[in-house]
């Protein structure tokens, strides 16, 4: 997934005219942030769905486990993740926890995580966090 930003610095006849070319409203593909009177765009793909069905059976057992509160089996499970990548929507810091998902025969925590958000989203990756799925529930 990739991300393309533009930044541009802002002035009040700038300004003036982002709101007569109807971004006040922009659709939610197009996240808009002001901030430091910078305007940085943020063009971010849909990202796909996948049915818990559909997903490993340690992945649903690791979702279970969340849903439970534990007890999780790796000391980093629950742990802020960053999101440094931006390739979950952006949120606060802390919005976002990891929780691993072992991976049969890995004698480390393998690649698989789920990540959920303060809203109880869920998202799964398989690959280290490289690419995101949005787990339906």
């Amino acid at each position: 997934m990739k991300m393309i930003h533009l930044g541009i610095r802002c002035t009040t006849a700038f300004l003036l005219f982002l709101g007569s070319q109807s971004l006040l409203n922009p659709p939610d593909s197009l996240p808009v942030a002001l901030a430091n009177s910078k305007l940085e765009l943020a063009f971010q793909p849909a990202m796909p769905t996948v049915s818990i069905r559909q997903l490993p059976p340690e992945a649903r057992q690791t979702i279970d486990l969340i849903q439970r509160g534990g007890p999780f089996p790796y000391r980093k499970d629950g742990t802020v993740f960053g999101n440094r990548e931006k390739r979950l929507p952006l949120a606060a810091k802390g919005y976002y926890r990891e929780y691993t998902v072992p991976t049969p025969g890995s004698r480390d925590r393998g690649a698989r995580r789920i990540v959920t958000g303060y809203q109880r989203e869920y998202y799964y990756t398989q690959n280290h966090y490289r690419s995101f799925a949005k787990v339906k529930l």
